[in-house]
């Protein structure tokens, strides 16, 4: 096994990493609800060049915020993320660093329902955990992307997860460490998985009752599966 492991004997173990973009209407319930999540102590979202009022609503909740000034991706914000949570634990001379959870800004109030990720990981039995969405909505997509990240994490790893494409994960800093530079864009969840398997970091599923806001049918939706599409392929193309 690679890198150190939490006993989980802190309260404040874990930090909260929240990429956004022009989500103002449900990052603050997001950030609220994270909050309480038990070990939490910090909410770190990154402002991916959004246009409304994403930072604002973020900080009234409670989180710290940076910004891009303009959109670089989801992969780019989640590192952007962990950095300033290394930043802070340096500051604060920590013994330890704090693991990451990285939550979708979109999950409202069931973000207060992600604590079972972090639990494996804080009692050192997992290095990373990816959610499985006990109860899944109808996204109006066609399961093309979702299809090209399993069967691809599969043929990488001979492991196929259920959800392939679920941003909510619980990471070790060393784990997040190792497995940098993140994928670009969309396919940073395709990138860590297959990464972390391949160097023999310890990987596990957990089911949690979260829900994510539905993307519908329209022209913005399909835009954003291509946009998935393409990111999961090039991440897939860069590790084979």
């Amino acid at each position: 096994m690679i890198g150190p492991m939490s006993d989980g004997s802190a309260s404040d173990d874990v930090a909260v990493v929240i990429p956004a973009r022009n989500e103002a209407d449900r990052i603050q319930a997001t950030v609220a609800a994270a909050l309480g999540i038990p070990g939490v102590a910090l909410a770190i979202v990154v402002d991916d060049g959004s246009k409304d009022g994403t930072a604002d609503a973020a900080r009234r909740a409670g989180a710290m915020v940076t910004r891009h000034a303009r959109n670089r991706g989801k992969g780019a914000a989640m590192e952007t993320g962990a950095e300033a949570v290394r930043l802070l634990d340096q500051r604060e001379h920590r013994d330890r660093p704090r693991h990451l959870l990285f939550l979708d800004a979109d999950l409202a109030g069931t973000a207060a329902l992600a604590g079972p990720l972090t639990e494996p990981v804080l009692a050192g039995t997992a290095d990373m955990t990816i959610a499985v969405f006990a109860t899944t909505v109808k996204l109006g997509g066609h399961g093309l992307v979702v299809g090209l990240s399993g069967a691809g994490i599969q043929r990488a790893t001979g492991w196929r997860p259920a959800q392939p494409l679920n941003g909510q994960r619980c990471l070790t800093r060393a784990a997040f460490e190792a497995a940098r530079p993140l994928a670009r864009g969309w396919g940073v969840e395709t990138g860590l998985t297959i990464d972390l398997l391949r160097q023999g970091w310890r990987v596990t599923q957990i089911e949690v009752e979260l829900a994510h806001r539905a993307t519908g049918t329209g022209l913005r939706a399909q835009l954003h599966r291509a946009h998935q599409l393409t990111d999961v392929a090039r991440a897939l193309a860069t590790r084979r």
